[in-house]
């Protein structure tokens, strides 16, 4: 489930969900603003989040609305040390 265009969230709502054979997950919004995009082509092929996740397995778009919040999000570098 992917949020509707035009939709506003503040950061840490539920923006999304994704459902496997065993759970559904909830995506939080890492930021606050307004969804731009969304990834329709994740209907028919859920299965390219894990395959590209950093590539077509997107789900949204957002318009960040508090440029600040960004400096609490973790980079890349800084994410693979906090998951080892």
């Amino acid at each position: 489930e992917l949020p509707e265009v035009g939709g506003s969230f503040k950061i840490g709502e539920q923006v999304a969900v994704v459902e496997s054979v065993k759970a559904a997950s909830e995506i939080y919004a890492p930021v606050s603003g307004d969804i731009l995009e969304s990834n329709d082509s994740l209907s028919k092929a859920p299965e390219t989040v894990n395959a590209d996740a950093e590539g077509d397995g997107w789900f949204f778009k957002i318009q960040i609305s508090n440029l600040s919040e960004l400096e609490s999000l973790l980079d890349k570098t800084a994410y693979k040390t906090f998951l080892s």
